[in-house]
């Protein structure tokens, strides 16, 4: 397969799995009203780790893994699954959608940033203007998001700026997961990665399941209820971070941050056709500028003589 061919399927299953990470988070929707969150994140660790065992084993032309990539394995799940998961959901708390919307917009410039600083990857023109205009279409987005739909206080204006901290701090952890996947590509295969990563999640999250299914009522979850526990279980831990770990061996992670804008496009074109919730200007406008973005960074440059 030539490098061109190769590069353009690492930008479709970047694509593929941010847009699987909005429709998920989207859909998760009812999972959060019936289950408790902290249960909600054990069992859809332990249903990865369930479906992932065959890709646990080593394959015989892979190394074995070194002391510096185990570190590395458990930063990935610790920042990426662990902390940014309890900074996103201790944050909306305190601060409105509108806002916290705005600062996630921050997340393809942090990605640059981040590649820039710790992979030393060159950042070309047409990549900056493709961040900028992902930056533009996520706040575009924020604006158009209604200010209460994710508070969970209407009285903690006082303390929205440890709101908007705490969604910050879910970006930085978001950048550091986009990096440190990079690193990781190199020297282990998709699969494993995948099968490590949410093993950790899996740990780290026990206690705090185990904690909140005493006196949990199992049977009174509906058969949808389960099925679509099923289906958030192995898109969040198998499916979107395969296809991600895959992305990201042929595209530089400053090029990658970029698709992160599918997210929020794809969660809101979710709650439209699946959810009946209404699409305005605000939002139409800031999908263009998104896929704007997506289509300079994954766009063929001319050939150099």
């Amino acid at each position: 397969m030539s490098q061109g061919r190769q590069r353009l399927l690492g930008c479709a299953c970047l694509a593929l799995s941010m847009s699987l990470v909005g429709s998920y988070v989207a859909l998760s929707k009812p999972l959060v009203a019936a289950i408790p969150v902290f249960l909600l994140a054990w069992l859809r660790f332990g249903i990865g780790a369930l479906a992932m065992l065959p890709w646990l084993r080593k394959p015989a032309d892979e190394p074995a893994i070194s002391g510096r990539i185990r570190l590395l394995l458990f930063l990935e799940s610790f920042l990426g699954n662990f902390l940014f998961s309890i900074f996103m959901l201790y944050g909306l708390s305190f601060t409105s959608a509108v806002s916290a919307g705005v600062v996630m917009a921050s997340i393809p410039c942090v990605v640059a940033v981040f590649s820039w600083l710790f992979l030393r990857e060159q950042i070309g023109l047409r990549t900056w203007v493709a961040i900028a205009c992902a930056v533009s279409g996520m706040a575009l987005l924020g604006v158009a998001t209604p200010a209460g739909s994710l508070r969970g206080d209407a009285d903690s204006s006082h303390v929205a700026w440890l709101g908007n901290l705490l969604v910050f701090g879910a970006v930085l952890c978001e950048a550091a997961y986009a990096v440190i996947a990079k690193k990781l590509t190199h020297a282990i295969g998709p699969k494993r990665i995948t099968a490590l990563i949410n093993l950790w999640g899996f740990a780290l999250i026990t206690p705090l399941g185990v904690y909140t299914v005493v006196g949990f009522e199992f049977g009174a979850l509906a058969p949808g209820t389960w099925l679509l526990l099923a289906f958030y279980s192995l898109a969040a831990s198998v499916g979107s971070v395969w296809l991600w770990m895959t992305g990201l061996k042929r595209v530089p992670a400053a090029q990658a941050g970029v698709f992160t804008v599918m997210l929020p496009v794809s969660a809101a074109v979710v709650g439209v056709l699946a959810l009946g919730e209404p699409l305005s200007v605000f939002q139409t406008a800031a999908f263009s500028v998104a896929l704007a973005s997506v289509l300079l960074a994954t766009w063929p440059s001319r050939a150099r003589r």
